[in-house]
């Protein structure tokens, strides 16, 4: 089963038009009493879609308050996010909710999936939670497009740990999300599992996801269509 025979609904044509991720002059700053931090300092940047994106930098860069400000879970102090066009900062809670739900794939470097569900349960239940039809067949088609078909009964505890984060990606896969975040997922994989990994977030990309990737690893970055550096919170 090919990763993009699952992309039922290909992107609007008004999507297509605009950048799948923009960031516009955006300022975040975390104030505790007097002191402030300025974790991103004017960062310009647009992201194309379909792209595969690799976001390098030192620790404190602000790649994690990018990526916190890309999902919709935090707020720019100033400046505008813009997803496929539209602002996040101009969403009511219910279309955040749908853009969280429905719109993106969040795979973090690890904790991704519900210790107490098989790999087949966890992708359900995200797809679900996405409002994916169909959920069981749906389920295991993702799971055998990254290669876990025959991993689909077991738990996360009985996962290496690259077959936990391909299960994870396996949800994106079958939610068809338009835009796939991922934070450092190969930070903790062999190279072995980190190439997996990596073919498995250009298939996304190729069957029409953007997919943009926090990472320290140069592998992530040799194979990304495009890298963005960052330093002290701007783009250089």
């Amino acid at each position: 089963m090919e990763v993009a025979s699952l992309y039922r609904e290909p992107p609007k044509e008004t999507e297509r038009a605009a950048a799948a991720l923009e960031f516009i002059d955006v300022f975040k700053i975390y104030r505790s009493g007097p002191a402030e931090t300025v974790a991103l300092r004017g960062l310009d940047l647009r992201i194309e879609p379909g792209e595969f994106v690799a976001v390098l930098g030192p620790s404190g860069s602000g790649k994690s308050t990018f990526l916190h400000l890309a999902a919709g879970l935090d707020e720019p102090s100033a400046g505008e996010v813009r997803v496929f066009g539209r602002p996040l900062n101009r969403m009511d809670e219910r279309e955040l909710a749908e853009y969280r739900g429905r719109k993106i794939a969040i795979v973090f470097q690890q904790d991704n999936l519900w210790t107490s569900l098989t790999a087949r349960e966890n992708v359900a239940t995200a797809l679900r939670l996405g409002g994916v039809r169909r959920v069981a067949e749906t389920a295991t088609q993702a799971l055998a497009a990254v290669g876990l078909a025959e991993r689909a009964t077991h738990r996360p505890r009985a996962l290496s740990g690259g077959e936990q984060q391909r299960a994870a990606i396996a949800a994106a896969v079958g939610r068809s999300s338009t835009l796939v975040l991922a934070d450092e997922p190969t930070g903790e994989l062999d190279i072995a599992n980190e190439n997996r990994v990596i073919d498995d977030l250009r298939r996304l990309s190729a069957a029409g996801s953007t997919v943009v990737t926090v990472t320290h690893s140069d592998r992530i970055a040799t194979q990304a269509d495009r890298v963005i550096q960052l330093q002290d919170g701007s783009s250089v």
